[in-house]
């Protein structure tokens, strides 16, 4: 089986997390796709950041979407990272892209990036909301979408059939064998996340998952041995 590991915005155990440096050292470290956050600034830039607020992950305060691009440049993201945009990300690294999205308007504003440059076989799009990954897969033919739940029971797999995605993307403190079995009955690829730990990581693969989202760089070689 082909384990996947999918560093978790960048490699954010060992460098400040959603920018062009961690980014970078996922890559470096061979990890097979990088995922990432996307948020729509005040201007409607797609900006790579995680919380809808600037203040746990640079030094500035206050929402993003109330921020200008501008204004979110200034800020310092750690070790002097500045806030990057998608469209960097996308010349920064060659490695495949997990781009999670908040709401229908980030979805709007991805689609845009993605038809324009062809990214379709190399961006998945993930998200929380349903509704956002219905309004991706309308707008971008032969996206590939993955539905993220932390509190989920089966139904998770009804919803992800339900628009579309072909994946589910599950906190693996509630993964459940039931869960993961009703989920393979629906052709569903299943990454768990996060996984920060051998014994994480030794679930995972227990329960025959596709692959794993990680903080660390170090689960890729682990996981390559471990059963």
């Amino acid at each position: 089986m082909n384990f996947l590991t999918i560093g978790h915005r960048g490699v954010m155990g060992a460098e400040p997390e959603n920018t062009l440096r961690s980014f970078v050292a996922a890559q470096q470290a061979g990890l097979d796709a990088i995922e990432l956050d996307l948020h729509l600034s005040k201007d409607g830039a797609l900006v790579v950041m995680h919380d809808t607020e600037v203040d746990r992950t640079t030094d500035g305060s206050g929402p993003i979407a109330e921020k200008t691009l501008a204004e979110l440049r200034a800020l310092d993201a750690g070790h002097g990272e500045r806030v990057p945009v998608f469209e960097e990300v996308l010349d920064a690294v060659e490695a495949p892209l997990q781009a999670e999205i908040k709401d229908v308007a980030a979805a709007r504003a991805l689609a845009e990036v993605m038809r324009a440059r062809d990214l379709a076989s190399r961006v998945e799009v993930s998200s929380f909301h349903d509704e956002a990954i219905a309004e991706i897969a309308r707008l971008v033919p032969g996206v590939r979408t993955a539905l993220i739940a932390s509190r989920y029971g089966t139904d998770v797999v009804e919803r992800a059939t339900a628009v579309g995605a072909r994946t589910v993307c599950l906190n693996i403190r509630r993964l459940t064998l039931e869960v993961v079995e009703h989920a393979r009955e629906a052709d569903l690829r299943i990454i768990g996340w996060v996984v920060n730990t051998l014994d994480h990581l030794r679930l995972v693969r227990a329960l025959e998952l596709d692959g794993a989202t990680t903080d660390y760089p170090e689960i890729r070689s682990t996981g390559r041995f471990t059963a």
